[in-house]
């Protein structure tokens, strides 16, 4: 049986590999230089490759094709994947978080692996070949033509082309050109996983890091996202890993407006606790100006800007400072509002939202419902998670069920 795989990125790999060794004929066509553009970019160099946390935790990561996931999740899951690696020759470890990472910290080791399956596997690769069609012969697919205008025939075609995030990698949504041609509904792409820009100018505090604050959106006083961990200041508003989190629920919720984000900045304490200990940090410094008010509880630049934005003159006594403005210094600390204008878009977003409709797909095998013989894995459809490995995983998992499938009538 002959296979065609177009797209060298994670999904296309592992299904490509998984074919070969099944006993496929396997073609693997690549539009960049290199297989694995993308991957090598990831957690910064890094590659955060899975996340090793138990399946009922994994799942509540998951924000879009939950049940769709959940077959091709347990042919191959997080523990097989690293499993997988382990006996390629790339050797893991677990960091906060169950994030999982290349001993090395090197996200070439990631590819390396797989470029060794594919090898062993005996799988043919095509760089530099781009496709911009599919061939259909009633209502089946018979193979791909090329950009050159080269038709390689097939008797099944996996389409692992990815989003539109980062698009120098090669992700620019020919997959879904390619699935809207032939007859698939695919759901409006968003970037997802990535900076978001603010109305507030925080160039002021670009880089400073906050550990073990709280976020909170609300969206017609209704909460649709909540987090605790990390977040970054940064030239264009905030970042950091609690943030792009965010911008996934800010994507499927509330993508292109304006909205109010509230943090609070010491979550470990309620305000009646917060309160007492304001009261004791002003009568322990009753006449210093209200300008050192906040340094004992926040980092210097961030104390500064919060001395600004409650609005209190800073060379005020803080012995002079009234309930109603103590009250007010409360409000900042426990439910600071920020206004967000927008989401840094698809150049710097990790992942995208949207995608091949996954009704259209079968969760099993990856196979069209519409066009016999065609499959979908990875970024394509339409199934996302936050950060910490799970989208990845995601690729892998989806990416093996389809080779796995794609040798079988």
């Amino acid at each position: 049986m002959q296979i065609i795989v177009v797209g060298g990125g994670a999904a296309g790999m592992m299904a490509a590999l998984t074919a070969a060794g099944k006993g496929a004929q396997v073609l693997l066509l690549e539009k960049n230089e290199k297989l694995g553009k993308k991957i090598y970019i990831t957690g910064k160099g890094r590659c955060n490759v899975t996340n090793a946390c138990e399946m009922d935790e994994f799942e509540e990561n998951i924000l879009n094709g939950n049940k769709f996931l959940f077959s091709s999740l347990s042919q191959l899951d997080n523990k097989q994947m690293m499993d997988w690696l382990e006996k390629n020759g790339c050797h893991l470890k677990i960091e906060r978080g169950n994030r999982v990472f290349p001993v090395s910290d090197h996200a070439s080791d990631i590819t390396a692996a797989l470029q060794r399956g594919l090898q062993k596997a005996g799988v043919t690769i095509k760089l530099h070949t781009e496709v911009k069609d599919l061939c259909i012969e009633e209502n089946k697919i018979v193979g791909v033509i090329t950009q050159k205008g080269d038709k390689l025939l097939a008797d099944k075609v996996l389409l692992a082309t990815g989003g539109l995030s980062y698009p120098t990698t090669g992700s620019t949504g020919t997959g879904h050109n390619l699935a809207k041609r032939y007859g698939h509904t695919v759901m409006k792409c968003k970037p997802a996983l990535t900076g978001m820009e603010t109305i507030e100018d925080f160039s002021g505090l670009q880089g400073l890091s906050l550990k073990n604050v709280r976020v909170k959106g609300h969206l017609v006083k209704k909460k649709y996202y909540e987090g605790f961990g990390e977040m970054l200041f940064t030239h264009y508003g905030i970042s950091g890993p609690l943030i792009l989190s965010y911008s996934s629920y800010y994507a499927k919720h509330c993508y292109g407006e304006e909205k109010e984000l509230s943090i609070d900045l010491k979550p470990a304490l309620s305000e009646e606790q917060l309160d007492k200990r304001l009261l004791r940090e002003f009568e322990e410094n009753a006449n210093k100006q209200f300008k050192h008010a906040f340094d004992s509880l926040l980092p210097s630049r961030l104390a500064a800007y919060m001395v600004s934005a409650s609005g209190i003159a800073p060379e005020k006594k803080i012995n002079e400072v009234t309930k109603e403005e103590r009250k007010r210094m409360l409000s900042l600390l426990k439910n600071w509002t920020i206004h967000v204008s927008d989401s840094r878009g698809f150049a710097e977003a990790i992942i995208t939202q949207g995608g091949v409709q996954v009704k259209q797909v079968n969760p099993t095998t990856m196979e069209s419902k519409v066009i016999s013989g065609l499959y979908f894995a990875g970024e394509v459809l339409d199934i996302d998670a936050l950060t910490g490995g799970f989208n990845l995983q995601l690729a892998w998992s989806t990416g093996y069920a389809a080779g796995a499938h794609m040798i079988e009538d």
